[in-house]
């Protein structure tokens, strides 16, 4: 690859805030964006999660630096760019990945659960781009990049609050890069499909499930943590300065459509 192709989706000299980053999908965004030369600045609600995440780091020799903080309201969002800004006194990428869910049908989701998915899924990812708009429009610009989810677009049994949630973080993406753009700030957002990771573990460790899965994705299998890192370099990257306002899907094909033709463990519904 060229040197000017390189540079394109390089990151070097970039320090990046990853929010829920010690998670599945947040290890390995934190280090891929690491591998391109960004300073990564982890946040964690689970002290476990970044110890676990630091010794993966430190097999690999990359620097890391992690804050446990719960982003429950405004203040704590606020508090999380105070510490993470001195690192490097910039914060040129925000990534929002945190995030929960309580799966249960409508008519048995109490306000806690509501109040509770909303608080971490929407309100923190809403008041910590809030927090760092100010930072990264006094440097110049900077990347916010969200994690909404597929089930933005289509709907699944038990899971009405944490879809509705993604549904307004995908909305919000429109509505951030809209009103950000001439302080050349890119918002961008990934709605990734089904991942295997534990926080989806319910719904893919059975038999049925998996089964259901293989038939249901065109591709034929769920997505692993590292098919999201070279959307997530790009969206983040020098190369995507003028792309913002966008929801780039990665779902190995499940919104492309569905077949009338017969699928393995599936009878045919048509003669």
């Amino acid at each position: 690859m060229s040197q000017y192709l390189s540079s394109l989706f390089s990151l070097d000299g970039k320090t990046a805030l990853i929010a829920g980053g010690a998670g599945a999908i947040g290890s390995a965004i934190s280090l891929a964006f690491a591998k391109a030369g960004a300073r990564v600045l982890v946040h964690d609600l689970s002290s476990e999660r970044l110890a676990a995440l630091e010794a993966r780091f430190k097999e690999e020799n990359l620097p890391f630096h992690g804050i446990q903080a719960d982003l429950s309201g405004e203040a704590a969002c606020n508090d999380l760019v105070e510490r993470a800004r001195p690192a490097t006194g910039r914060i040129d990428i925000l990534v929002n990945l945190q995030g929960t869910n309580r799966r249960k049908p409508i008519v048995e989701v109490s306000q806690d659960d509501f109040d509770a998915i909303t608080a971490v899924n929407f309100r923190s990812v809403y008041f910590l781009s809030k927090a760092v708009q100010p930072v990264m429009k006094a440097q110049g610009g900077g990347k916010i990049l969200h994690f909404s989810s597929l089930s933005a677009n289509i709907s699944f049994d038990t899971i009405s609050v944490y879809a509705a949630t993604k549904a307004a973080v995908t909305s919000l993406t429109r509505s951030m890069a809209h009103e950000w753009a001439g302080d050349n700030i890119q918002v961008n957002a990934i709605e990734p499909g089904f991942v295997k990771t534990e926080f989806t573990r319910p719904l893919w460790d059975d038999d049925y499930r998996g089964r259901w899965f293989a038939d249901y994705i065109p591709a034929g299998h769920l997505a692993v943590p590292e098919d999201l890192i070279t959307t997530a370099l790009s969206l983040v990257a020098p190369a995507s300065r003028y792309i913002t306002g966008r929801n780039v899907v990665v779902d190995g094909g499940v919104l492309s459509g569905d077949s009338w033709v017969e699928k393995q463990g599936r009878p045919s519904a048509y003669p």
